[in-house]
């Protein structure tokens, strides 16, 4: 039993695995020869072959780990892009739509056909309609906006002394319950070139009890120490000695200075009938009479007897 056991382990079973298991060996070796082979570059040593085999693996840097670096990046760059977007479309909205308001104005801007009218007062036109509109208006009537009161009525370089026709007007302020009478409150006479050769304020002979300062443009520091009344009176009359005299309601004048003058050398404007007929009014005021005639606006604001 003994010689039959011993042939049985003579018959290993094991020389044919471990050909089985060199082969296997040597299959691995060759294709991880190859796959070195394969990996390397010429001029490399066995000890960079080493190192890259050890830097090369994927579980140094993983896939999931690169993508997520990555995404802070783009998400950095994607706001600095947004505003810009925005700002390059405000533009342009702001420029259509400044386009847009352009050609509105200039299709409603006024021509000579849409003021069709000529006898309405360009300033009034000024008022409702605009500059432009006033200013068609203006050369249709051909008459030109004056800079201011004096320049228009006053002539530049002219004779400043007395003249053959002198103009007179007066302010008044009230006395007397009320105010409803009234006493001489300032004079001014200009020469027939607008040169003013006379103004003063008159010292009130009784108390006053309304200034009427809207209509005067008198206040109490002007009249407090005012010209005494009968020397005003006095220098007016030698002034107007001879001379024509010309004023609106210049009635109204003389009666408070207590003066007379000869009805021949009276020139009333508000009694002038070619004034009345142009302005078509059998009264005219002042006021009326500079703006239809002399193109001026007169008694604005606070009035003034220069």
């Amino acid at each position: 039993m003994i010689k039959a056991s011993e042939p049985e382990k003579k018959q290993p079973v094991t020389p044919k695995h471990q050909n089985g298991a060199l082969r296997k060996k040597e299959v691995k070796e060759n294709s991880s020869k190859n796959i070195t082979k394969n990996n390397v570059y010429p001029g490399q040593t066995d000890t960079g072959k080493k190192v890259i085999h050890k830097t090369v693996p994927n579980s140094v840097v993983p896939k999931d780990s690169q993508v997520k670096l990555m995404v802070p990046a783009v998400a950095e760059t994607r706001p600095s892009a947004a505003p810009k977007r925005k700002k390059d479309s405000g533009k342009s909205n702001s420029e259509q739509a400044a386009k847009k308001k352009k050609s509105v104005v200039e299709e409603n801007k006024p021509t000579e056909e849409d003021l069709w009218f000529d006898d309405v007062d360009p300033d009034d036109i000024e008022a409702t309609m605009g500059v432009e509109a006033a200013e068609i208006m203006r050369k249709k009537q051909g008459i030109q906006k004056s800079k201011d009161t004096e320049s228009a009525l006053v002539k530049e370089k002219a004779f400043e002394g007395l003249t053959r026709a002198v103009a007179i007007d007066c302010e008044m302020v009230g006395v007397g319950p009320n105010g409803e009478d009234s006493i001489l409150a300032r004079v001014s006479l200009v020469n027939q070139f607008g040169k003013c050769i006379y103004d003063k304020y008159v010292k009130p002979t009784e108390k006053v009890t309304d200034y009427r300062t809207a209509f005067s443009g008198i206040r109490p520091e002007d009249i407090k120490d005012g010209e005494d009344v009968h020397t005003v009176q006095r220098e007016v009359g030698e002034i107007l000695q001879g001379r024509i005299v010309v004023g609106h309601a210049i009635h109204n004048d003389l009666k408070i200075l207590l003066l007379d003058h000869p009805k021949k050398k009276i020139r009333d404007t508000q009694k002038y009938k070619p004034f009345k007929k142009t302005v078509k009014s059998g009264r005219p005021s002042l006021k009326l009479l500079c703006r239809e005639i002399l193109n001026v606006k007169v008694q604005q604001g606070e009035h003034s007897s220069v």
